[in-house]
């Protein structure tokens, strides 16, 4: 038998408190809950759901050092900006289309692994895996620190 995929986080993700990796990836998850008390996590997976924007990151801020969001329906990278320890941003396959939201990332100093790879500034791009392409200069003229 199948599980029916997961359409809410709720409140009872507060109590895991030890939890370090939280994978809820291939749901119909629409929005992020708080994570509140969520004070050792350090990866947390949301991809394949039908989540549009980043909220409600603060409760994690301080820990999270990857973010998979890859497959959602994520337009703006608002949010991200407050979480000062990523290391990792997968947020291929979603609906971001303009270069101005990765500015969002320019204060994410540890930021090191950064996937775009099927949003429309990445689809939209001549070549974008050629070296010197246009779509790299541009994502790190943005974020310099994946150099």
């Amino acid at each position: 038998a199948q599980v029916p995929p997961i359409e809410k986080m709720d409140a009872a993700l507060q109590t895991l408190t030890a939890c370090k990796h939280l994978s809820l990836s291939t749901n119909n998850i629409e929005k992020i809950q708080p994570l509140t008390g969520l004070e050792n996590l350090k990866i947390l997976s949301l991809g394949k759901n039908l989540i549009k924007k980043l909220d409600n990151l603060d409760g994690v801020a301080e820990t999270l050092e990857e973010l998979w969001i890859s497959y959602n329906n994520v337009e703006k990278l608002k949010g991200v900006q407050q979480l000062t320890k990523l290391r990792v941003l997968y947020a291929s396959n979603n609906k971001i289309e303009d270069f101005d939201e990765l500015n969002k990332l320019t204060e994410l100093s540890k930021l090191e692994e950064l996937l775009l790879v099927g949003n429309p500034i990445y689809t939209e791009a001549e070549e974008p895996n050629a070296i010197g392409s246009d779509y790299r200069l541009m994502v790190l003229k943005r974020v310099p620190q994946l150099m």
